[in-house]
């Protein structure tokens, strides 16, 4: 085979229309991914903007593939169908156990439907595809939101406070958890040599952590009352 040959295949590929169209399916599968992927990104998630761009790439990459590469004797989803199991395989590998807190499910399934994304896009089903990005994106930035305003969502946050002494921070803290039943998570101490500070993570619904913050700064035992935020979970 000589570069004649080859130019000649080219030409005649280019021809028929494929070569075009499985660049545009190609390029909207990247395109939407990455939207996802930036969003993943932008919250700090392990798996971001190349890592959803890649799966989602690779799964219209796989379904065009399954199509171009089958025979009359082969059946064309079978390269499609084995993309579901290896996007679980993946997903599988964001689910982490940490702090007692499982995460990265949010993640997994994010995973799981940009696979389904890129097949649709693959597929030549564009409308289907940026669709169900615009979903997906409704559901990453919106809907967090609306279970924390709502107090649909337990959140775990930090809190970091100065005192005298661990014991009694620890005491006062105890003392003001004691109505809403609940109890110091986690909890780190460290001693500066002029006050103690104590780390911890409390768990209740936004409306429950900001009770619990207000109580903590009209206390009078602690020098320093600090909300680090929530720890990040899905």
């Amino acid at each position: 085979m000589n570069w004649q040959h080859i130019h000649a295949l080219l030409q005649r590929e280019m021809a028929t229309g494929i070569v075009e169209n499985s660049l545009v399916r190609l390029t909207l599968a990247a395109i939407l991914g990455g939207i996802i992927g930036t969003e993943r990104e932008l919250r700090g998630r392990p798996a971001g903007l190349r890592t959803n761009l890649f799966i989602c790439f690779g799964a219209a990459l796989f379904t065009l593939l399954s199509r171009g590469l089958a025979t009359e004797s082969s059946e064309y989803t079978r390269i499609a169908s084995n993309i579901i199991p290896g996007i679980g395989f993946i997903g599988a590998g964001s689910i982490l156990h940490t702090r007692g807190l499982t995460s990265g499910l949010t993640t997994a399934a994010t995973m799981f439907v940009v696979a389904s994304v890129g097949m649709a896009a693959g597929g030549g089903l564009y409308l289907t595809a940026i669709f169900s990005t615009g979903i997906v994106l409704i559901a990453l930035f919106a809907l967090g939101h609306i279970e924390v305003s709502f107090n649909l969502k337990n959140l775990l946050v930090t809190y970091e406070i100065s005192g005298a002494s661990a014991e009694e921070i620890s005491n006062e803290v105890n003392r003001i958890l004691e109505p809403d039943h609940r109890m110091m998570q986690n909890l780190v101490a460290g001693n500066t040599g002029k006050h103690v500070r104590l780390q911890f993570d409390v768990e209740g619904c936004n409306r429950e952590q900001q009770r619990f913050l207000g109580r903590l700064q009209s206390s009078p035992v602690f020098g320093s009352v600090v909300s680090l935020g929530p720890v990040e979970r899905e």
